[in-house]
């Protein structure tokens, strides 16, 4: 009924043991799941470059369904129309070469001020939570390449609350979660997982949807200065083709905000 989670301790460590006696492919059960388990070096080269297609859908964590979120991120959709068409909108007007490369500036400043922040508080004897720094700064350059917009003062304790939300968000997915092992759980969600993160979503798509409401309007108006930024490249993009629309945007933001946390690690081992 539970499977072979009992055989399964330290998972890097339990299914190399495993694979000794088994061999490079193993099928495990896990709860009313079947998981294949690929440990050999060949093995994964052919299913990673050869047959990626074939193996690139995900299974999705039951969590996830929260607001939705499975359906219109590019994390966790299948590969098929809708996918494309998000993850060219984003490599084109986004992630490409010419847009990080203008970017460059926009680092260096925030790595400035990191270091301007650092030297002020030596010259005043404060401590520095290095953490909490590298934090503020990570999210200043990332919410200045999404909105334009600070929306973290590095001096001040402002990003405590999105901080919160970001984290505890990346919490609950992690966490394990018997109904992605049992799927006849699903309707009462016994560690109340989907529930939290159904809180914290809504929370985040109020936050982001009242700064895409503000560009709107200095949109309408014509206000909106030369920006140019990911919010105005998404909204073009929805005005022109119709191929992104509001929920889109929203999901999208949430999912570039969301492996910002443990990057952090890299971000205090490089300082």
């Amino acid at each position: 009924m539970v499977g072979n989670h009992g055989v399964i301790d330290l998972p890097h460590k339990s299914l190399a043991e495993l694979a000794k006696i088994y061999g490079p492919i193993m099928s495990l059960k896990l709860g009313q799941k079947t998981a294949v388990v690929i440990s050999s070096p060949a093995l994964a080269k052919e299913i990673l470059q050869k047959q990626d297609l074939a193996f690139s859908t995900r299974s999705i964590p039951n969590a996830v369904h929260a607001h939705g979120h499975h359906k219109y991120s590019t994390v966790w959709l299948p590969v098929a129309d809708q996918w494309r068409s998000l993850r060219k909108a984003l490599n084109s007007n986004i992630f490409s070469g010419n847009r990080l490369d203008g970017s460059q500036n926009l680092r260096q400043q925030k790595v400035q001020e990191l270091i301007e922040y650092v030297g002020k508080c030596c010259q005043e004897g404060i401590a520095v939570d290095i953490g909490s720094a590298a934090f503020k700064t990570s999210l200043n350059l990332l919410s200045n390449t999404i909105f334009s917009i600070d929306m973290a003062d590095p001096t001040q304790d402002s990003v405590q609350h999105f901080r919160h939300l970001i984290w505890q968000i990346m919490v609950e997915i992690g966490k394990p979660n018997l109904v992605d092992y049992f799927s006849i759980l699903k309707k009462i969600d016994p560690q109340g997982i989907r529930r939290r993160l159904k809180s914290h979503f809504g929370d985040t798509f109020e936050m982001f949807g009242r700064l895409i409401d503000e560009r709107l309007e200095l949109r309408r108006s014509g206000k909106s200065g030369a920006e140019n930024d990911v919010i105005d490249i998404l909204l073009n993009i929805s005005e022109e083709n119709g191929e992104i629309n509001r929920t889109h945007i929203e999901h999208l933001c949430l999912v570039c905000f969301l492996p910002f946390p443990p990057s952090i690690n890299s971000i205090i081992i490089s300082f």
